[in-house]
């Protein structure tokens, strides 16, 4: 029988809130067993982008990193968020490391060609992550902290989704591990309606999801999020759940499985 391990996501209005962050932090640490952690970051990065005169493009919620926005989104990824988690769960007495895809080649990635004639820049589309490399980490008693750069083998860093990290990392990892990945955020789950907090769709199979998609329950930025946590099942991972930041402990949120 193969051992748990949790990855757990967070993303970056998260990172931002220092309740919510405080809390999860702690709930994280008193997850038992093998973990690994996966960050954003993006509102610190538009900030720092303001603060430093570089304008920030978004195109359907997607990053344009050019030259100077790569080098905001490293510094602030794999430097300021990153290091801050791990400084942070050290304290709470797990023994983190931060890595970006670079670091013991964890996560190679493509430069994205152009989509629908946009250029997005210096962004990963992820061609694999290194489980062997990350259980090896895990089996010594180090807590991956990942934060949402990879790169080309060329020598450049690219700017990835945190959410793809998650999945991919997840997937990875599924060979050797019983993986539950949790995408932690700012509801409670999915909602069947965005203005009722409660709402919260208990479970997601691939045919439900096209249901919902079909009907317009499910629209917007939770669809790719939704598509990454189904190939995720669908490559091997144990179960989804998507909730709450302050309800990491797998009994909340909608868990998303493979049809039966």
């Amino acid at each position: 029988m193969k051992e748990k391990l949790t990855i757990v996501k967070v993303g970056g209005a998260v990172v931002e809130d220092e309740l919510q962050l405080s809390q999860l932090l702690r709930d994280f640490s008193a997850i038992e067993g093998r973990k690994v952690l996966v960050h954003g970051g993006g509102r610190k990065a538009t900030k720092m982008a303001e603060r430093l005169g570089i304008e920030t493009q978004m195109v359907n919620g997607r990053r344009i990193t050019d030259s100077d926005m790569l080098e905001v989104v490293t510094m602030v990824y794999g430097g300021l968020v990153n290091k801050n988690l791990v400084a942070r769960l050290q304290a709470n007495g797990v023994n983190a490391l931060g890595l970006t895809g670079a670091d013991a080649n964890a996560i190679r990635s493509h430069k994205r060609p152009l989509k629908d004639g946009i250029d997005y820049g210096w962004v990963g589309d992820v061609d694999a992550a290194d489980g062997n490399m990350l259980s090896r980490l895990i089996e010594a008693g180090i807590t991956p902290v990942m934060a949402p750069l990879t790169h080309d083998g060329e020598g450049n860093i690219l700017n990835t989704n945190a959410d793809t990290i998650a999945s991919e990392t997840a997937k990875a990892l599924a060979a050797i591990y019983d993986v539950t990945l949790i995408f932690s955020f700012e509801k409670k789950g999915v909602l069947s309606n965005p203005d009722d907090d409660e709402s919260v769709i208990p479970t997601i199979t691939r045919t439900l999801f096209n249901k919902y998609k079909a009907d317009g329950t499910i629209s917007g930025g939770m669809l790719p999020k939704i598509e990454n946590a189904l190939a995720a099942v669908e490559a091997g991972v144990s179960r989804v759940i998507i909730t709450l930041a302050t309800a990491i402990d797998g009994q909340h949120g909608t868990t998303i499985v493979h049809s039966l």
